[in-house]
């Protein structure tokens, strides 16, 4: 009797999102050969502030790998309106039960929840960002990896920084008398109305 023959094994379908403010354009060719080890990217997103001249280097490497740009205006300077873009799109994306993981395309600690989060519903999550990524950022994630073609940068100061030893607080000197306590403190209530 001939053994049957077994199915092949279906690959792996991945969202793969890209903060572009944190992640540089010539590392892209080494990120999808990455990726294609895990599995298939079949949503490719980037997410940025595309009428920055910054962003100008991504354009046509956008063209050659099909990734979907998402412009995010930046209101105010050194708020994270693309990150927020890119979470709520995480989520959206997570609640479609289509994906079996995710990729997370950044260079800082931005979207470390994020990816904690993911991983509750049971998703895989690779994060991928340059040599210079916080050890925070790297940690949710299933697999973190730096393409091959990253441009290489030193670590941020505070990664490789022992934590820092507290002192305790001395006592207060024994002459000193205790201060007054205050009496016209202000209380302040916040609520909010249905309407």
């Amino acid at each position: 009797m001939a053994a049957k023959p077994s199915a092949p094994q279906q690959q792996k379908l991945l969202a793969v999102l890209i903060d572009a403010d944190n992640a540089s354009a010539a590392m892209v060719e080494g990120l999808f050969e990455e990726i294609a080890k895990f599995g298939v990217a079949s949503v490719k997103r980037i997410y940025g502030d595309w009428t920055q001249p910054n962003l100008g280097k991504w354009k046509q490497v956008l063209l050659d790998h099909s990734i979907q740009p998402i412009q995010q205006f930046a209101y105010t300077r050194g708020k994270n309106a693309t990150d927020s873009a890119l979470i709520i799109d995480a989520m959206d994306l997570l609640y479609t039960r289509r994906f079996d993981g995710f990729c997370l395309v950044s260079s800082d600690s931005d979207f470390t929840r994020l990816a904690a989060r993911l991983r509750e519903e049971g998703l895989t999550v690779y994060g991928f960002g340059e040599e210079k990524t916080p050890p925070p950022s790297s940690r949710p994630a299933t697999s973190s990896s730096t393409p091959r073609s990253s441009v290489p940068t030193r670590p941020r100061p505070w990664t490789n920084r022992p934590p820092m030893a507290t002192k305790p607080r001395p006592p207060p000197p024994p002459n000193r008398p205790s201060p007054p306590p205050r009496r016209n403190r202000r209380r302040c209530r916040w609520t909010s109305s249905p309407n």
